[in-house]
């Protein structure tokens, strides 16, 4: 087995993912459509491929998902969704390509998901999650209009989040998860807020999601998975504690889910890979400076130079 990162395949991998609309997995999939955009344009960032994306294919097809709400739906003809919203701005943002939309009804559509207790609906059906709050102040940031946001209630309820072990659920009570500690983590980052948490005890929950075969869990007792590279070192990116792991079993594991034939990432050795478990595994060898990926903004999931060079 290679112990050395498949650019190549990795390549041909995501060059054949758009090639496969006349297969039944293609349309079944529909509602993944915007999100393995942005999985797809972050892996061929993380690769120093990003001169191989058909910029202008990608911009129409996302403007075909925008909603007369200003949010963005996962293809043309559904609802909007917050998680939709983020990633095509995320991925406009990355193209350049921001000014090809309403930036403020982008922002309005956003603001008009808060809760008066500070945490925010995914879309008008009302479900409530850390996820959703993360991705309105992510995609706020990212339009210069975090202004909009009434931040300290949604600081209040980030922190009604926060568990006895230092890490984060999905809502208050709800038990730490990797996924939900970098959604809150990153949150405050963004909001300037980490001084309210305990970084030690924090640093030390998502610490020990390292498991014996070096691979990172998303919480105690459970197998470990490619895509908590990002998810558990992401926030300790940020919390300047990336030495509380082993970094080099860690790069062991991602790297034996490399799929040795068609290239991408599985969540753990000889799994069927997919472009979400390709697009996490490359961010987290990224933040484990794995030699020649471009460098990622841990708070964002963005490329390093972009969020730069919108200064954020």
């Amino acid at each position: 087995m290679s112990m050395d990162l498949e650019r190549v395949k990795h390549l041909n991998y995501l060059n054949e993912l758009g090639q496969r609309q006349d297969e039944l997995d293609f349309w079944l999939k529909e509602h993944l459509h915007v999100s393995a955009i942005y999985w797809s344009c972050m892996s061929y960032w993380m690769l120093n491929k990003k001169e191989e994306l058909n910029k202008e294919q990608i911009v129409l097809f996302l403007q075909s998902c925008l909603t007369e709400s200003g949010g963005f739906a996962c293809y043309p003809g559904h609802d909007d969704h917050i998680t939709n919203t983020v990633y095509a701005i995320q991925v406009l943002l990355m193209l350049d390509s921001l000014d090809r939309i309403n930036k403020e009804k982008v922002a309005s559509y956003i603001v008009s998901l808060q809760n008066e207790d500070g945490s925010m609906k995914g879309d008008r059906w009302g479900e409530t999650d850390a996820r959703f709050l993360y991705a309105g102040i992510n995609c706020l940031a990212l339009l210069g209009r975090l202004d909009m946001l009434n931040q300290s209630a949604a600081v209040d309820w980030i922190l009604k989040c926060r568990n006895f072990d230092g890490g984060f659920g999905l809502c208050p009570g709800a038990e730490t998860h990797a996924a939900y500690v970098f959604t809150c983590v990153a949150s405050l980052a963004i909001l300037e807020q980490l001084d309210r948490i305990d970084q030690d005890l924090l640093g030390w929950w998502l610490s020990e999601r390292q498991t014996k075969n070096g691979g990172l869990n998303g919480r105690p007792e459970k197998l470990p998975d490619t895509c908590y590279g990002w998810w558990v070192l992401s926030p300790l990116a940020i919390i300047k504690k990336l030495e509380w792991i082993d970094r080099n079993d860690l790069i062991r594991f991602i790297l034996s889910a490399q799929d040795q034939e068609t290239g991408g990432f599985s969540d753990r050795r000889e799994d069927v890979p997919d472009v979400y478990h390709t697009c996490f595994s490359l961010t987290a060898l990224s933040l484990l400076q794995y030699p020649d990926l471009k460098p990622v903004d841990a708070r964002f999931c963005l490329p390093l130079e972009v969020t730069k060079k919108y200064n954020l």
